[in-house]
């Protein structure tokens, strides 16, 4: 099962993608992808939605809603009608449409990865730049219990092959909870590449807002009028909901500290 084992007796490390996440056995995996589906989970939980994930918008997903009675996301171009915001997988749209009690997003990332994990037995918690620090609190009970954290970075997929794109909004998305972990002195159980991650994060941390809108995918969200997706999800530590999987869904969990 493992393919890094160079990484083996780190209490702490950072992967990528799929295959990152399913690569090396963890106790604890932190699924973070910025843009969108970490931070629409969070923003959703946060107003008392529970969060079904599921890997793709297509005509199963509209009948795994309807068998959990909860509404489908609308794409992100369809956040709005009639001047009306719709729940979607936009952060902005979900900050402002009226709650729904169940709601179903589907992601070809974040939420994929999720799926992957749901059959494993480990906690899956959902992280990003909105409630980095909560997330590091929730994690640091863990640790302390002698739990292994991987904080998983989604990427994005290139077009061409499906293989993995790494994405800087999810490196500094992974970064920002690892930098809150490092501040509560768990540096030395980081691998080196989560230290990296910290590092990362710091230098970008007075930039934020300015690099995520500046990125590969922040670019494409502008192009297509949704620059204040960007917006929504580089607002560093404005929440304290701590997405947790609980059988097929996501509800806020306390942080613990």
């Amino acid at each position: 099962m493992t393919d890094a084992p160079g990484r083996m007796g780190y209490q702490v490390r950072l992967e990528w993608g799929l295959v990152g996440a399913l690569a090396m056995p963890t106790d604890v995996a932190v699924v973070v992808d910025v843009l969108s589906f970490s931070t629409c989970v969070c923003i959703a939980v946060e107003r008392g939605m529970r969060v079904y994930p599921y890997a793709w918008n297509d005509p199963a997903a509209h009948s795994f809603a309807r068998e959990h009675e909860a509404f489908l996301a609308a794409r992100r171009v369809h956040s709005t009608s009639d001047g009306r915001s719709t729940p979607s997988l936009s952060p902005s749209s979900l900050l402002k449409c009226p709650p729904v009690p169940r709601i179903v997003l589907p992601s070809p990332n974040g939420s994929s990865i999720v799926s992957s994990l749901q059959s494993a037995d480990i906690m899956v918690v959902i992280g990003c730049l909105r409630n980095a620090k909560a997330v590091a609190e929730r994690l640091a009970g863990e640790l302390d219990r002698g739990r292994t954290v991987a904080v998983v970075a989604a990427g994005e997929r290139w077009g061409s092959d499906g293989s993995l794109r790494p994405a800087l909004e999810d490196h500094l998305g992974a970064g920002a909870v690892l930098a809150a972990l490092n501040s509560l002195g768990y540096d030395p159980a980081m691998s080196p590449e989560a230290s990296a991650a910290v590092a990362m994060f710091e230098g970008a941390e007075p930039y934020l807002l300015d690099w995520l809108r500046r990125c590969a995918s922040g670019k494409e969200l502008a192009d297509r009028g949704f620059e204040s997706d960007v917006e929504v999800a580089a607002a560093l530590d404005v929440s304290r909901a701590v997405p947790v999987l609980e059988g097929d869904w996501f509800e806020a969990s306390a942080s613990l500290c």
